[in-house]
């Protein structure tokens, strides 16, 4: 990823924008991150609001539909599918500015970027994503796709995990699920289960110990949903163990260290020797947010959790991973969030209030085994919110359904729905 291009394809003319101070390009809407909320909300908006005048800025070239790479790392999807060049997506009236941004100027409504260059808005969106911060495992970086080491949380090391999962044939594999809040917070898990179906399904399982070590105290946030999901931690015959968070790991000697509590609240240190290990690592927001006025005391970007704009500045907005809405961080709370922010900001330019309000959906389908999926749907407060009525599909149990919605409709869905503005199933409430 380059951080030092100027800006790309897609881009007007300065002069056809207003000028804000010393020389500023001031647009109507400035967006941070063409990631999938970014790029869902700029389509968002031009369809409710066609003049509007929409810098979209990133450095990215090229864009992932990250939800499929669990499908990767378990011999489903093939990773080349998941990927597409950035300025493929970004519609031509929408100027695209290929650079970082490094700080806010709140006062003077404007963001600066990396390469000393500014930005002037009138309504700002923050959509910046969030960090994975491989550094917060101590050896971990150093052995990355090799010596057993695996994620699907990066687009190059899901098909090492699918290799590694083929070539086990007996022996420790260890899957890590790191404290709260991370990215899908089930894919950790949905690793575990794809792996262990394969070695069901070739007769391997019984020479393959399977550990699931979780920083958390439960299976999955929703109750409703543990019953399913432990009945395929039983029927693979995986050992879970709770409040064990992943520390260090040797690669070279193949052994990892969690750090955890006993059931006298004494720390604790657990040493495991692994043939593979599958790691989701902790998250965080990227540092430009967290060090920024924006930031709450956790560093993700404050927001309120119906209208999704900013408690101090009136101007601010923010969807997706990066802010601190009590939801779980997955693409179908982007998908929903994305209408909402696009309406609230078209009244604001309007003049007027918010109208619209997320709830708190979120989607997790769980891929428990090859051809069947629990479809986790929730919204604030854990309040169970299926898409479907039960007698077409019950959401507490696996389903074959759920798993051709997360197969066969769910990328195209994404492709050509959300990221072109197609708002279904997704339409902002009032």
């Amino acid at each position: 990823m380059n951080n030092n291009t100027q800006s790309s394809v897609h881009s007007t003319k300065e002069s056809t924008h207003s000028q804000h101070g010393a020389g500023l390009p001031l647009f109507d809407v400035v967006i941070i991150g063409a990631g999938s909320a970014g790029l869902a909300t700029a389509a968002s908006l031009k369809k409710r609001r066609r003049q509007t005048r929409i810098a979209l800025i990133d450095p990215a070239e090229r864009h992932y539909y990250q939800p499929g790479w669990t499908m990767v790392g378990g011999g489903v999807f093939d990773a080349a599918t998941t990927e597409r060049r950035m300025q493929d997506l970004i519609p031509a009236d929408i100027e695209w500015i290929q650079a970082s941004v490094s700080a806010f100027n709140t006062e003077d409504n404007s963001v600066v970027l990396n390469d000393g260059r500014s930005v002037a808005y009138q309504q700002l969106i923050v959509a910046a994503g969030l960090s994975l911060n491989w550094d917060g495992v101590e050896g971990l970086k150093e052995t990355l796709g090799s010596n057993g080491v695996t994620s699907n949380y990066r687009y190059d090391l899901a098909p090492y995990t699918w290799s590694l999962v083929q070539q086990l044939k007996r022996g420790n594999a260890v899957f890590t699920q790191p404290p709260m809040p991370i990215k899908c917070a089930g894919a950790p898990q949905k690793a575990l289960y794809l792996s262990a179906d394969h070695w069901y399904k070739q007769g391997a399982l019984s020479d393959v110990n399977i550990h699931f070590f979780n920083a958390g105290a439960a299976l999955f946030g929703v109750s409703d949903y543990v019953p399913a999901l432990q009945s395929y931690m039983d029927k693979y015959k995986a050992n879970v163990h709770y409040t064990q968070n992943l520390m260090r790991i040797d690669g070279a000697k193949k052994v990892a260290w969690f750090a955890g509590k006993d059931s006298n609240g004494e720390d604790t240190e657990t040493k495991i020797d692994f043939d593979m290990i599958h790691v989701c690592p902790p998250q965080c927001a990227p540092a430009f947010i967290s060090e920024s006025a924006l930031a709450d005391e956790a560093g993700w970007c404050d927001v309120n959790p119906n209208t999704l704009r900013h408690p101090r500045f009136d101007n601010v907005w923010g969807l997706g991973d990066v802010t601190n809405t009590p939801n779980a961080k997955t693409m179908a709370a982007a998908r929903k969030q994305a209408p909402v922010v696009a309406q609230n900001v078209v009244d604001a330019l309007n003049g007027g209030s918010p109208t619209a309000s997320y709830d708190g959906y979120g989607s997790c389908p769980l891929t428990v085994e090859r051809g069947k999926i629990v479809l986790a749907e929730f919204s604030y407060g854990g309040v169970v919110t299926p898409t479907f009525p039960r007698w077409v599909n019950d959401g507490t149990r696996p389903t074959r359904l759920a798993w051709h919605l997360k197969a066969q409709f769910l990328p195209p869905l994404y492709w050509h729905g959300m990221l072109k503005g197609h708002e279904w199933l997704a339409a902002s409430t009032a």
